[in-house]
């Protein structure tokens, strides 16, 4: 499966984007009980839904901020991964920072967008001459009537292949 290419048909397809969501539940079963969505996708932003369903939900009915966290996370990480291409690179999220606003008590959307110059200069070319990039990502989740429930702050470390150290090596 060619996962560049399902990503270059959701960009323009609903068939695509529900191809793409299928997988996505498959690859990362973590996000799976949270109904996550990937609603549209470019090569500078993706948007994701949250649904407002119960299990998203606190003891007070509103979004749960590790819900919105999650999201926020699910957002910068994929994009950057499309951006990068999985077979180079690594990332861990290495912190977040999350500045809550208002509670959700509807369906929401994380965005992350990222500026083309920005992305060149400050994680491709480090990534060549270094091998290793922190990335620091703001994702804006906000409500159906627009209203900011939460800022997300992540950094995320991005390495090529050759520098990730395990145990055994």
């Amino acid at each position: 499966m060619n996962i560049d290419k399902l990503i270059q048909t959701a960009k323009t397809s609903k068939w695509g984007r529900m191809k793409l969501n299928f997988l996505l539940q498959r690859f990362i079963p973590f996000n799976r009980p949270h109904g996550f969505k990937v609603v549209s996708i470019s090569d500078l932003e993706v948007k994701v839904k949250i649904p407002y369903w119960r299990i998203n939900q606190n003891h007070l009915k509103g979004l749960h901020a590790c819900c919105l966290a999650t999201a926020a996370e699910y957002c910068s990480g994929f994009l950057l991964l499309h951006r990068l291409g999985m077979k180079n690179y690594r990332i861990i999220m290495e912190s977040m920072n999350v500045s809550y606003k208002y509670q959700g008590k509807t369906e929401a959307y994380a965005v992350f967008t990222i500026n083309e110059e920005d992305f060149q200069a400050n994680v491709l070319k480090p990534l060549k001459e270094e091998g290793l990039v922190y990335k620091k990502c703001t994702i804006n989740v906000r409500d159906v009537s627009g209203n900011l429930l939460c800022e997300v702050q992540t950094n995320w470390q991005i390495k090529t292949w050759n520098k990730v150290k395990t145990k055994s090596s």
